[in-house]
């Protein structure tokens, strides 16, 4: 019986701890300038994963290989793999626009459609076909509006602009718009940046909630934010992964040099 307990245990935290992205000695490179250099990094699934370290660091570098975002600079090239649930995603044969479908985006600056605050949540759902009928659609901009922490605010002006919204609004309509094709993973590049306070604590509530479904990767320049919304920190110096473990340990014990110089602010 003990046995069979200790058994389901070790079951439970495997699951708990499955690794949905495995990066394998990554190395990118602009022209002949290398951005990332041998990156090996285990993204754990439904857990917030923080990418910290100074401008130019190559946090954003990598994050934009998680859904080869990279594809559209041509002088970019990417060695190594990146896999996805045990699939790796530079494959010939992987089918990029259903990567981005399973990987969601929200960029520094809110960037909504020019288009209603409706259609702005319902576009992605269209064109990947997953409307049949008007209703389907209604449903799909509800769930996500909610589930963005949006609904109560804009339930009764849909038809009105999603530029026409807040800052912090603005964020959240995106956030709704990237989960409304159903993503595995988002990717958030510094989504606070833009934004006050208030629309900050807003929107770290919102990724705490959105954990329970999504795997999160999200490069801040905020060390207090990574400390606040994630359970993993890796920390990145000159292209190189410095450090990389549970956010607690990062900030209160780390175990290089360079993660505690920079975390006590002796360099950034």
């Amino acid at each position: 019986m003990i046995n069979t307990l200790l058994e389901e245990n070790h079951m439970q935290e495997n699951s708990i701890l499955r690794a949905k992205y495995a990066a394998k000695n990554l190395d990118v490179y602009y022209a002949d300038k290398q951005a990332l250099f041998g990156i090996n990094l285990d993204i754990m699934e439904n857990q917030v994963t923080s990418l910290i370290g100074p401008s130019g660091c190559g946090k954003s570098t990598l994050l934009r290989c998680l859904n080869r975002m990279n594809d559209v600079i041509d002088i970019c090239s990417v060695k190594g793999s990146i896999r996805l649930d045990g699939q790796d995603i530079y494959d010939d044969g992987i089918d990029v626009v259903e990567l981005r479908a399973r990987v969601g985006m929200v960029f520094q600056k809110p960037n909504p459609f020019p288009k209603s605050i409706y259609d702005n949540v319902a576009y992605g759902p269209k064109i990947h076909g997953m409307i049949d009928q008007k209703s389907d659609a209604d449903e799909i901009v509800e769930t996500s509006l909610k589930k963005a922490g949006l609904w109560q605010e804009v339930k009764d002006r849909l038809a009105a602009p999603g530029t026409g919204l807040s800052g912090g609004q603005q964020q959240r309509l995106c956030i709704a718009r990237a989960i409304a094709v159903n993503p595995e993973v988002i990717l958030m590049d510094e989504p606070c940046s833009a934004l006050d306070p208030i629309a900050t604590a807003i929107i770290e509530q919102l990724i705490d909630e959105l954990k329970q479904k999504f795997t999160i990767v999200i490069v801040t320049h905020s060390m207090q934010q990574a400390a606040r919304v994630s359970q993993k920190t890796a920390f990145f110096h000159l292209g190189s992964l410095v450090e990389f473990g549970d956010t607690d340990q990062i900030f209160t014990n780390p175990q290089n040099q360079q993660t505690q110089d920079y975390i006590t602010g002796r360099y950034g």
